[in-house]
């Protein structure tokens, strides 16, 4: 046995001690401290972790995990590149689907109001495909928009003012038009047929989707578009893609993957995301140092006990295990404690969310900064045991000191002084 009989007895008595032990103030702070801490770690990463699979399954989801270029701008003969990409088997065996994208910026104007967006040419049935997970949208079914309609973010959609049937003018400097007076910039008015709420205010307020046909002919790119994406199974499985990608295809192509595309994003999201773990780490340590001081006291409240069961022919050893018994105690239950408050939270932390906005009246996830309509959560076992394990590991590193000591208690001058 790793404790025997006597030690956990002593252990558990000087544990329920209400002078120095677990009834004690400084006890009860160390063990609220921990569970406080072990909570608030496993809420913040459940959240953060939420953050990072929402934001870049939504932006990667839309964008490509492989994105091919050309330096020129635009691709030409897109059809045959893609037929040649399909002949590969490295990227076939990862991709999902290859998907021909027109893009470009424009200004989008409504009864006398405008808003700066990105408009983007896909083929419907790709779009469908897309945004199966979660997309709402209202109005005319995506297989039905035709040539020259639109299809428009509900919250760019609400800032213009618009309805369902409404026209909307698109200004693009670059699709300039000549004049005898110059180019001018290419205005033209489209149709808004359907609304779409993804829950992304980055794509619901400034994305305009269209038939591919549409852009290609706004954007005056002929047949050209301005990249492929390339969709593949595992998001995590980019290079050995790209790679393949870059070896198959000519010069003049460019190949990125979405770390590339997305790096600053991500870096902030992992950056944050271990900045915020060592701080709140900072809760669970002063409590551990709590431990050591409550225990540092129990030795020296108990010493004359201690000089007891010393010159009972109770062991140095025994001495270290029974102080670290009690003080390992408290770590483990403020652990548990913490562990299933901080779930329960990381579960439930979107009603909770908006209880405490229809408290306060105030909106504490605004989307506008968020980029989300929704406060997301991921709780994972091994980060939830992982933290609880770093708590209760702290907790028995604290308990070496004061067994320490105990231990060397010297029983000869303790009852001597006594």
């Amino acid at each position: 046995m790793l404790f025997s009989k006597l030690e956990k007895k002593v252990a558990y008595r000087y544990l329920w001690a209400k002078k120095r032990g677990f009834g004690s103030v400084v006890s009860w702070v160390s063990l609220i401290g921990i569970m406080l801490g072990v909570a608030t770690l496993i809420v913040v990463m459940s959240v953060m972790g939420g953050f990072h699979d929402v934001l870049l399954g939504r932006i990667v989801g839309m964008n490509g995990h492989v994105v091919v270029y050309h330096q020129d701008g635009a691709i030409g003969d897109y059809n045959y590149l893609i037929d040649k990409i399909k002949q590969n088997k490295i990227v076939m065996s990862n991709a999902t689907s290859i998907v021909p994208i027109a893009e470009g910026q424009v200004m989008v104007t409504a009864k006398g109001r405008n808003s700066g967006a990105m408009i983007r040419g896909i083929n419907m049935p790709d779009l469908v495909a897309k945004t199966d997970d979660g997309a709402r949208f209202y109005g005319k079914a995506l297989t039905e928009i035709k040539d020259g309609e639109l299809v428009i973010g509900s919250s760019l959609a609400r800032s213009l003012n618009i309805t369902l049937g409404d026209d909307v003018s698109l200004v693009s400097a670059n699709a300039s038009t000549p004049t005898p007076f110059g180019s001018m910039p290419r205005i033209m008015a489209y149709p808004v047929k359907t609304t779409f709420f993804m829950g992304m205010y980055e794509y619901d307020s400034g994305y305009v989707f269209m038939p591919l046909s549409t852009v290609q002919k706004y954007l005056n790119i002929g047949k050209s578009v301005t990249h492929i994406d390339v969709f593949l199974r595992d998001a995590e499985n980019t290079k050995i893609v790209r790679e393949a990608l870059q070896r198959l295809l000519p010069d003049g192509f460019i190949v990125r993957d979405w770390r590339d595309l997305n790096r600053g994003f991500v870096g902030a999201l992992q950056v944050e995301s271990n900045v915020m773990f060592l701080i709140l780490m900072l809760i669970i340590i002063v409590a551990v140092f709590n431990i050591v001081s409550s225990l540092v006291m129990l030795v020296k409240d108990k010493s004359k006990d201690i000089a007891v069961l010393r010159t009972f022919g109770v062991s140095r050893r025994s001495m270290m295990k029974i102080f670290m018994l009690s003080g390992t105690t408290i770590g483990i239950i403020g652990a548990v404690a913490g562990t299933f408050l901080g779930t329960i939270i990381a579960i439930y932390i979107e009603p909770i969310r908006k209880f405490f906005q229809w408290m306060t009246g105030r909106d504490l996830f605004p989307a506008e900064l968020y980029y989300l309509s929704e406060l997301p959560s991921r709780v994972e076992f091994w980060t939830v045991f992982g933290i609880a394990l770093i708590a209760i590991v702290l907790a028995f590193l604290a308990t070496l000191y004061p067994a320490w000591k105990a231990a060397n208690t010297d029983p000869v001058e303790v009852l001597r002084n006594e």
